[in-house]
């Protein structure tokens, strides 16, 4: 998805979560000075070939994410694996290496950094509520990585904009943009239950239970009908 099919979608998140634009401008504006200093600068043909015409897994971290891994053990060994978030702890646990991992870094950050490290391409995002992170730890992922944003990307030549709010829809907005053949869809789960990868402990369950309402709209107006939830 392009940011102008995507910004009166986020015009309409940011009046109904009451969502600071100018913070979320400021978080583009350093993510994108933090990795103007790294040595390596990737492409986003690294994605397409990675994502285009494959089947790819998204893995949320829903309360569903840790029974479907283990029901969909040959799926998961012969698809392009994407986790989001906190879900990257869940794979990881289980052995599983994911090839990208968006985030917004609010769940175990070292474990993502670790998976950066042997392979993983990690997609990460800024707004206006992870700032003090993104200064924290994007210096310590030493793999590729990517910025993204949920504002206009046109002044930050680093950063994407592919359309999504949280790190579930994202990662599924991701995979459509760059045309996979089949998108499913593991540990999504909207009925308000919160899974234990979503480190909820740490978070505000109602704004929480609400951005999970807007990641099931989000999946579902993009009318894909190579997307299925397992």
């Amino acid at each position: 998805m392009r940011y102008k099919e995507w910004e009166d979608m986020y015009k309409r998140i940011v009046e109904d979560l009451k969502i600071d634009v100018e913070a979320d401008r400021k978080a583009a504006s350093i993510l994108q000075s933090l990795l103007e200093k790294k040595k390596s600068r990737f492409k986003p043909d690294i994605l397409k070939n990675m994502i285009e015409d494959k089947d790819i897994i998204v893995f949320g971290a829903g309360p569903s994410l840790l029974g479907n891994i283990n029901r969909n053990i040959d799926l998961i060994s012969n698809s392009i694996l994407i986790s989001a978030d906190g879900a990257t702890t869940a794979l990881i646990e289980n052995d599983i290496q994911p090839d990208i991992i968006v985030s917004d870094l609010d769940g175990k950050i070292s474990d993502q950094i670790d998976a950066n490290k042997k392979g993983s391409i990690v997609i990460i995002h800024a707004h206006g509520n992870n700032i003090e992170n993104l200064i924290h730890f994007i210096p310590r992922f030493q793999g590729v990585i990517f910025g993204t944003t949920q504002i206009d990307p046109s002044p930050y030549p680093l950063l994407y904009n592919y359309g999504g709010f949280t790190d579930g829809d994202r990662a599924v907005f991701l995979a459509d943009h760059f045309k996979a053949k089949k998108i499913y869809l593991i540990g999504f789960d909207f009925n308000d239950e919160i899974g234990e990868y979503s480190f909820a402990d740490r978070k505000d369950k109602k704004l929480k239970r609400e951005k999970l309402r807007w990641c099931n709209y989000l999946i579902n107006i993009l009318n894909n009908p190579s997307i299925e939830f397992l």
